[in-house]
């Protein structure tokens, strides 16, 4: 679709989003998305059930939609701490996480754009995303992960006909690896859920969802779980393409690593990489984010802030949740843990409706044992 561009987050650089990279070639910083932002409620297309109903901010047409029915997933309510809260239930999307919405539409742009096989570096929920949407498009996925990776957790992606390749060594050298293959391949591309931008179009369309579900409102605040930052992204993007008050966007990251948390609370501009230590939420065990400038613009922007999350208090909350009937993996269980240590911390809450977004199922972590 016409008019979309991409800005480089740090050198300014902008190119059309048909033949631009992955990230930004003259620094190597992100690309922005620029395009067609402002939603018209009037063109909205009511009959279509799936993300695919907010086509006109999307940078792929519907016509050419790989759709497996992603989107408008249930916002029901619940408790947390004593307060009434929203649970947006995205663990609920076809493969069982949020990132259905971003690969449904990267998957589309790359088909349009005359790809046969996309190169992918995860361990987990993105894998599976992208490789049951490339089964869907008829195209070929290939999954770098890190060696230590539970084979259970790649198992989803197998089933989809992705072939696994395990390489050893840190994230970074998975993500680099998987980078040089789709480089030396002229008909594969580089699918990063982490880098592409247009991995986030997709992912806006949760927040999209929840302001038509509380009845053309956003919430006063959005609790979520945050690693590459493409739920939060998006939230932002979302809040961008209609009119406000904007909900506060509060992202959430376990304690033993939480670059972003770090560099939000010194006022730093871009998020350091960090030493990464053991924690139960793997898929927010990102050491080195790529979109950090666009992770604490979001936070700012929304007066937004950030929380830590300890092992402890993540358990506790994981419980409470599959005590409400919420069978949800530790990752997710960040954005609900962040709202019970801001309510225990007597921190004031904004008035009105708090939206806790959950994000990935524990079918996915079936073999978890909590003592």
């Amino acid at each position: 679709m016409g008019g979309w561009t991409v800005l480089c987050e740090r050198c300014g650089a902008e190119d059309p989003l048909d033949s631009a990279g992955w990230r930004c070639p003259h620094c190597g910083a992100a690309w922005i998305l620029r395009g067609p932002d402002l939603f018209d409620i009037q063109r909205l297309l009511p009959a279509e059930h799936t993300l695919w109903r907010y086509e006109q901010i999307l940078p792929t047409a519907r016509s050419e939609a790989v759709s497996l029915g992603e989107g408008m997933t249930p916002l029901v309510p619940g408790e947390l701490s004593g307060h009434p809260v929203w649970f947006k239930l995205d663990f609920l999307l076809p493969t069982g996480s949020f990132k259905d919405r971003g690969a449904a539409v990267l998957v589309s742009h790359l088909r349009c754009q005359g790809y046969r096989r996309l190169v992918v570096d995860s361990s987990g929920n993105a894998a599976a995303a992208l490789a049951a949407y490339c089964a869907a498009a008829r195209l070929e996925c290939h999954v770098f992960a890190p060696a230590a990776t539970s084979p259970a957790k790649l198992a989803q992606a197998r089933a989809y006909g992705a072939e696994v390749t395990l390489v050893e060594g840190s994230r970074e050298r998975v993500a680099a690896t998987a980078q040089r293959a789709a480089t030396a391949d002229p008909a594969a591309a580089y699918a990063s859920h982490n880098w592409h931008p247009v991995f986030v179009e997709g992912t806006k369309t949760w927040l999209l969802e929840v302001w038509e579900q509380l009845g053309g409102r956003f919430p006063s605040a959005c609790f979520l779980p945050v690693g590459g930052g493409s739920l939060l992204i998006g939230a932002w993007r979302a809040c961008q393409a209609l009119p406000g008050p904007y909900p506060k966007l509060v992202a959430a990251q376990p304690l033993a690593c939480a670059p972003l948390v770090q560099a939000f609370e010194r006022g730093e501009p871009d998020v350091s990489p960090v030493a990464p230590a053991t924690t139960l939420a793997e898929g927010a065990r990102i050491a080195a984010p790529p979109r950090g400038r666009q992770m604490l613009a979001a936070i700012r922007r929304s007066d937004g802030w950030v929380e830590a999350i300890d092992e402890d208090s993540l358990v506790d909350t994981l419980r409470q949740l599959w005590r409400q009937g919420l069978y949800v993996e530790p990752t997710a269980a960040l954005g609900a843990a962040a709202f019970r240590q801001a309510v225990a911390r007597g921190r004031p809450m904004p008035a009105g409706e708090a939206v806790i977004v959950l994000t990935g199922s524990g079918l996915k972590t079936g073999s978890l044992a909590l003592e």
